[in-house]
């Protein structure tokens, strides 16, 4: 006899995304499971490909406007080019004071009808949701990592997606290493 999955539990799926145009398919695909109301944390290190996972997170929504790096304007809002939902960008690097700096920018207003992207978010805006998509991007090591000479080394990354909360509870996030 088996016993019930708990589906409150956070499930994470990892994944190895091999280049940047397969980061950016990522994001098309993540954007299929996403609805008005997500937060999504992104985090890793500085060139990881969190903006590039952003990139096609807006293809995918069909949002307005290039997406790039908010790293200097805090937050971009991309507004909807149909009925789906904007996508605030929000690159939370410099900030250090946590969700009381982030209240400046009204993100708590914005969740509701948008899809809230925060790079560098882990720590500091958490508190905005209790259900949320954090996503980890790392350069693979281990049985992931390219053999060594490959060309292709540095654009491989080991990713992995955790839903928390209700929200995320039950979801299937398989296909998104298709």
């Amino acid at each position: 006899m088996s016993t019930p999955q708990d589906t409150s539990a956070p499930q994470a799926t990892p994944l190895t995304v091999k280049s940047a145009e397969d980061m950016r398919e990522l994001g098309r695909r993540l954007a299929a499971l996403l609805r008005p109301g997500d937060l999504v944390l992104l985090s890793g290190e500085l060139g990881a490909g969190k903006t590039t996972l952003t990139r096609g997170l807006g293809e995918g929504l069909g949002v307005r406007g290039a997406v790039t790096s908010p790293t200097f304007v805090i937050a971009r809002v991309h507004p909807p080019l149909g009925a789906g939902p904007a996508l605030v960008h929000v690159d939370a690097y410099r900030l250090s004071g946590g969700l009381d700096e982030m209240e400046d920018l009204d993100l708590d207003v914005s969740l509701p009808e948008s899809v809230i992207v925060v790079e560098w978010g882990d720590g500091k805006v958490e508190e905005l949701s209790e259900d949320r998509l954090r996503v980890v991007i790392e350069r693979a090591v281990g049985a992931d990592a390219p053999a060594e000479g490959d060309a292709d080394a540095d654009d491989v990354r080991s990713v992995t997606v955790t839903g928390v909360g209700a929200r995320w509870a039950g979801v299937d996030l398989s296909p998104l290493g298709r």
